[in-house]
């Protein structure tokens, strides 16, 4: 492995390290599933690591039918990354209107 691997591999690894502990937080911390925000937050951070894990693995097991598996995890995971980014949209377009729905324009804005 050349030193760009070795960078990729450690960043990665320390992606997935990260996204466990705050994952392992959260979920002993926070009333996470109540919430849709919650779900989002703990879906979305569990996808990200993953990925982190897939290129570890996909470094250690370059060839053969781990790969193969491995590559299709990446591209269901990619697709759930997607997904999640599209809810995040709808979940701040929906707050935005809940705001816009809430807000008086002829009442004047409280002092700060």
């Amino acid at each position: 492995m050349d030193w760009a691997q070795i960078a990729n591999i450690a960043a990665s690894g320390l992606v997935a390290l990260c996204a466990l502990v705050f994952a392992g937080v959260y979920h002993l911390h926070a009333p996470w599933r109540s919430t849709a925000v919650g779900r989002h937050v703990m879906t979305f951070t569990v996808a990200v690591g993953a990925l982190g894990a897939y290129t570890v693995l996909v470094t250690i097991w370059p060839t053969g039918p781990t790969t193969s598996v491995l590559r299709t995890a990446r591209t269901v995971l990619l697709i759930l990354i997607a997904g999640l980014i599209i809810q995040r949209i709808r979940m701040v377009l929906s707050a935005q209107h809940r705001g816009a729905l809430l807000a008086d324009p002829d009442r004047p804005e409280p002092p700060h």
